[in-house]
């Protein structure tokens, strides 16, 4: 399935993956990019053929944001008749929060954009670096009848392939970090790489690429606990400029039904501002209606985020917003999948 003459580039944006150990601090930096395939011989024997660009200052993912976003859209989009497939290095911490929001800016995507990164440096001796490396960019290079088998935003770690608008990071110190609690694995290596064909998104390759940079960062995300007081939620909801939340309830969309916080959710809609209701469960979905704790939050207007990830709907509610989505269309449009991000 591998075409020999696909044409991958990589994205360097930092992270563990391209990082060596200070002497000195013992901290870890990043270093040149080109040495990161010199470090990797086993790269030059995949039939395809390899370019790089990197970022001219490598980032920690830490610091990653809306810029760096649109930088590796904009790449994407000078390169995409060039390449078959594209692959982004990126630290781990944040990579969820990356590929939910490139595969919302990238409409019409038809091409693999492949996010990995690394647990441990390329230098470490038990690095899991280079299977990740080899593996994304084997998966960005699948072709069947000259067409990408890949034609979406992914995820590959630990011999994974997720939706990448689907995936949640769950460990710092296991290789594994990742998972996709609400949607099965589009690919798993192993002896041999196993796609699920059914599970991945196609793409009409007659309609050309659209990237859509517009972001809007005035949200916030607001995780609830037993013991928030009212005063906290006010103030919360005060923020200057503020136009939407990523609400994190409980179980599948609970929340408290005191008369105060129910008040003050009311309200801020009311001004306009959106309020998205997730679970901050590992797994599930929200269903508002199902209790009378989630009742409420359904009459006054709250918008369900289903299955969503916490990293999807926040790149999603930017995105919606940077969009300029009138708020009469704002809910149904957020409540209706664009990127498979949910059901």
């Amino acid at each position: 399935m591998i075409s020999p003459k696909a044409k991958i580039v990589l994205i360097y944006t930092g992270g563990t993956i391209g990082m060596v150990k200070d002497f000195k601090s013992g901290a870890l930096k990043a270093f040149d990019f080109k040495e990161l395939l010199n470090r990797i011989p086993e790269v030059q024997l995949l039939d395809c053929e390899i370019e790089t660009i990197s970022f001219e200052t490598p980032i920690d993912s830490s610091n990653m944001n809306i810029l760096s976003w649109k930088k590796i859209a904009n790449i994407i989009e000078e390169n995409y008749s060039k390449f078959d497939g594209f692959v982004v290095l990126h630290g781990s911490d944040t990579m969820s929060y990356s590929a939910s929001a490139l595969s919302f800016m990238l409409e019409n995507l038809a091409k693999p954009v492949i996010f990995t990164g690394s647990q441990l440096p390329i230098g470490d001796l038990r690095t899991d670096a280079k299977e990740n490396l080899i593996t994304a960019i084997q998966v960005a290079s699948l072709q069947e009848n000259n067409k990408p088998v890949i034609q979406e935003v992914c995820l590959y770690f630990e011999y994974k392939l997720y939706r990448g608008n689907r995936t949640t990071k769950i460990s710092a110190e296991q290789f594994n970090a990742f998972t996709s609690p609400n949607f099965p694995e589009l690919a798993e290596s192993g002896v041999h790489l196993k796609v699920n064909t059914d599970l991945v998104l196609t793409a009409n390759s007659n309609i050309n690429l659209q990237v859509h940079t517009d972001f809007d960062d005035n949200v916030a995300l607001l995780k609830l606990f037993p013991g928030m007081n009212e005063k906290v939620l006010n103030a919360f909801f005060a923020i200057p400029n503020l136009k939407g939340i990523v609400l994190e309830t409980y179980g599948s969309g609970n929340a408290p039904t005191e008369k105060w916080f129910v008040d003050a959710l009311a309200q801020a809609i009311k001004k306009g501002i959106h309020i998205i209701n997730v679970t901050q469960c590992s797994g599930g979905s929200v269903a508002m209606g199902n209790y009378e704790t989630s009742t409420q939050l359904k009459n006054i207007g709250v918008i369900s985020g289903e299955d969503i990830t916490t990293e999807a709907a926040i790149t999603k509610l930017m995105f919606l917003l940077g969009q300029k989505v009138p708020s009469s269309e704002f809910k149904k449009q957020f409540e209706t999948a664009i990127r498979g991000e949910m059901m």
